[in-house]
């Protein structure tokens, strides 16, 4: 069986490392799912996704000329949904609404803080001797 690029396979995971697991293939060869495909979620820890001896499914992602398969677990699952440009916008947009306010906010404490360190001090930093 040749390993075509968007194909869906299952595999059996022969080794999880900290930058992805190795699953082995039905034809025998071994592909790699990046950390960054084996959820839709933030992975820190891969193992708390997959073990060694899971039966995964994956699809293809490349296949190139040294014979190194780039799987992904998380486009083998039938709810993935790509990210589109309409996503990124949306949360560009909730980012600038959130540096606005945090430089709104810290410009509002920082004249709270002065307001409070001058009137301790005297006034304008002048000094008093008792």
């Amino acid at each position: 069986m040749a390993l075509e690029v968007g194909a869906i396979v299952e595999g059996v995971v022969t080794g999880v490392t900290n930058f992805g697991a190795f699953v082995s293939l039905p034809d025998g060869k071994t592909g790699l799912v990046h950390i960054s495909e084996i959820a839709d979620a933030y992975v820190k820890d891969i193992n708390e996704y997959v073990k060694k001896t899971d039966r995964v499914q994956v699809k293809i992602l490349s296949v190139d000329a040294s014979g190194k398969i780039g799987l992904s677990i998380k486009q083998a699952n039938p709810n993935y949904r790509p990210r589109t440009a309409v996503d990124f916008r949306r949360s560009r947009a909730n980012f600038e609404d959130k540096l606005q306010r945090f430089m709104k906010e810290s410009d509002e404490r920082l004249a709270d803080l002065k307001r409070n360190v001058d009137s301790k001090r005297g006034g304008r930093g002048s000094r008093r001797d008792f």
